[in-house]
């Protein structure tokens, strides 16, 4: 298998707009309106990441519009009443940031988002330094992929490692990111495998078989006398 899968640094905005610590409140609100943005990464010193403002940190200002988000009258522990009285980025921010790294594979970064359910995550070196940010829009321009780019990885990584038979036996067809795998083989017990590896594919929305045991010669000479 000769595959290299898609990493964060192919798809990642590298153009980054980020705040310091001591950032406003209104001008963080602008930045994220001007950028069209959902958060901010949170820098100090060279660039170095120490956290996010996202608009959910914001938007407790208004959740608690009515409350009183006085740091004297909260309670311990109250971490939205505390956001809603916050001015600064350093006091609206989560820290410490979730990142990921520019080498990281689309899935690993997908999963940080998944578990975290954040929309956005900054890149970041080896030292901590703002190097761009990766969105959910940007992991899923792998599924642009084009039908016969997939099917001829498939054909290439999947069906040549499996099944090395002649190339009439087995067809490959992909339809809007559906791969369809055709023909006779001769161990099924390899098919879960097949899938597994299929939908590993970059690109791949489903995969579908419509295979039967036997050797591939049996299915040419099925029809003659």
């Amino acid at each position: 298998m000769h595959g290299t899968p898609h990493i964060v640094s192919d798809v990642m905005t590298q153009t980054v707009v980020s705040v310091g610590r001591r950032a406003p409140f209104k001008e963080v609100v602008r930045l994220m309106r001007d950028w069209r943005v959902s958060a901010l990464p949170v820098v100090e010193g060279e660039g170095r990441v120490v956290g996010v403002v996202s608009e959910a940190d914001l938007l407790r200002k208004e959740e608690f519009r009515d409350g009183d988000p006085d740091e004297h009258t909260r309670l311990p522990g109250d971490a939205g009443l505390a956001k809603a009285g916050a001015v600064t980025a350093e006091q609206l921010m989560t820290s410490p940031a979730l990142t990921t790294r520019a080498n990281a594979t689309l899935a690993e970064a997908a999963r940080i988002m998944a578990r975290a359910k954040v929309k956005r995550l900054p890149v970041v070196d080896e030292l901590g330094l703002l190097q761009g940010v990766v969105s959910r829009a940007d992991l899923l321009k792998v599924f642009l992929r084009g039908d016969e780019e997939i099917a001829e990885e498939v054909r290439r990584e999947v069906v040549s490692y499996l099944f090395p038979l002649p190339s009439s036996a087995l067809r490959v067809d992909v339809h809007e990111g559906v791969v369809k795998l055709a023909g006779r083989i001769r161990d099924t017990s390899l098919v879960p495998v097949a899938a597994r590896l299929i939908r590993a594919i970059e690109g791949v929305v489903d995969v579908e078989f419509e295979l039967t045991a036997g050797r591939p010669e049996e299915a040419r000479g099925a029809g003659r006398p």
